[in-house]
């Protein structure tokens, strides 16, 4: 999902959010593009952090 939280309020954002994590609790893999600190946060999930096209960090869930 490419900044699927993008141009939108806050509370329908959280709600779309939920429902990529309640599919990825399913068993599927989902990736979100995004530039929301605020919400990479919230879920608490692997972060890959990408700059000028390459990986500068690969974080596990829980090593924030």
């Amino acid at each position: 999902a490419d900044e699927p939280t993008g141009n939108i309020d806050p509370k329908l954002s959280a709600e779309i959010m939920v429902l990529l994590d309640a599919i990825n609790r399913l068993g599927t893999t989902v990736l979100v593009v995004t530039h929301d600190r605020g919400i990479v946060d919230t879920l608490k999930k692997r972060v890959i952090y990408i700059e000028a096209g390459k990986i500068v960090s690969d974080k596990a869930e829980g090593t924030y």
